[in-house]
């Protein structure tokens, strides 16, 4: 038996498969552009491993004073306290809930960030020694002497903006040139 194929439901659907396709590229290319870089220094111009990658970063100050970002974006935070003070971080060092600390699960132990409270503009400037949160939604957990400063100690969460000052050098014996 001979099939008749009806062309408008078959370009129908090719419509809608292209749809499909297009948000697709458009959406993962707007991520790449809104996601952050963990090391926005590793790659050079020509998009390979540039030489000042594991060099001190220069600082530059803005003219307020601050240290320009080497990148910044948005993200929810929380805090941490009296549960973990004591325990072992990720880098080895001891958990001070009253330090100016901070935990992130991508960015380098060692980098130091500005965390802004975009609702009252209160900012601190900490380092990164831990990894976490380990709550979907979050990107960031301060100590708690950090959201104390930031006046978000009895919320428990924020929205902040966050500003990657430097990404620590590493040592020769990691380096692969």
């Amino acid at each position: 038996m001979l099939e008749l194929i009806d062309f408008r439901e078959v370009s129908l659907k090719m419509r809608a498969k292209i749809f499909v396709v297009l948000e697709s590229v458009f959406l993962g290319l707007g991520l790449l552009i809104l996601t952050p870089s963990a090391n926005p220094t590793a790659l050079g111009k020509d998009g390979s491993p540039s030489q000042t990658a594991s060099a001190p970063l220069p600082t530059t100050e803005t003219k307020q004073g601050q240290q320009k970002p080497l990148a910044a974006w948005e993200c929810t935070t929380s805090w941490y306290g009296g549960d973990f003070d004591g325990q072992q971080t990720a880098n080895g060092e001891t958990y001070d809930m009253y330090a100016e600390t901070a935990a992130h699960p991508t960015l380098p132990l060692g980098s130091i960030v500005r965390v802004v409270n975009t609702r009252n503009h209160r900012s601190d400037v900490v380092r990164i020694n831990d990894r976490g949160p380990y709550v979907e939604g979050r990107e960031l957990d301060v100590s708690y002497a950090v959201a104390k400063k930031l006046g978000f100690d009895q919320r428990g969460t924020a929205k902040v903006r966050l500003e990657l000052l430097e990404v620590p050098s590493r040592p020769a014996s990691e380096r692969h040139d």
